[in-house]
């Protein structure tokens, strides 16, 4: 089980609400939202942010940092991907997920979300998730695995919304790879929510404005 950091809103919370974090970041980055984002009208809350496990980046010369799969070409992320990087981690996932099941939130009461490497794990992962979600959460990154996405999905999540956000001046990830991973979705009928943002790889207030609103949404 990978580590997490919990922050209960409340005792007894029923939702939960995961967060991946990005490359070489950790389970910290994200804490903020925990305070920004008002929920007091779904009830108790259990934010869980977990690290990624410390592998070599290639493109980072091998270096070694938290990262939820190697990144082995920076032109284009969705080329020679590490699918055993990225499986290895849904299997991460999907425990935590099983963790918050045994903590009292089903699966319907649980958001999954995540930026940039988190996002594509939220997708990933949340696409093929056996059991029906709250709502998947995509902040500026995009579809991994897209050519196995309609074979390995699960029913159960077919009408599963999604939230997708992206900065328009992004020079991590374009904000093109963003939108053709919105599109790629609606072909296979998925409900997605898609913002843009004036902003490069990062996230700013308008867009936890807009999250905020989605969760209360989807969690009412």
């Amino acid at each position: 089980m990978l580590d997490t950091i919990d922050i209960e809103t409340a005792a007894q919370p029923k939702t939960s609400i995961i967060v991946l974090h990005g490359l070489g970041a950790d389970g910290n980055d994200f804490v903020p939202f925990a305070q920004e984002i008002d929920l007091a009208a779904v009830g108790p809350v259990r934010w869980v942010f977990p690290h990624a496990p410390v592998i070599p980046v290639t493109i980072n010369g091998g270096y070694r940092m938290r990262a939820w799969y190697d990144v082995l070409h920076s032109a284009d992320l969705r080329q020679r991907q590490d699918e055993a990087g990225l499986r290895a981690s849904l299997k991460n996932i999907e425990e935590i997920i099983a963790r918050e099941n045994e903590r009292g939130s089903a699966s319907s009461r649980i958001v999954l979300a995540g930026f940039s490497q988190g996002c594509a794990m939220a997708l990933l992962t949340g696409l093929r998730h056996k059991e029906r979600l709250a709502g998947i959460v995509g902040m500026s990154g995009y579809l991994p695995l897209a050519e196995t996405t309609s074979a390995e999905r699960s029913e159960s999540n077919q009408l599963t919304p999604i939230f997708l956000a992206h900065g328009t001046m992004d020079p991590m990830i374009p904000v093109d790879a963003g939108a053709m991973s919105r599109d790629a979705l609606r072909a296979l009928g998925y409900d997605v929510e898609w913002h843009e943002y004036p902003m490069p790889h990062s996230v700013c207030m308008e867009e936890v404005s807009d999250l905020g609103a989605w969760l209360r949404k989807v969690l009412a």
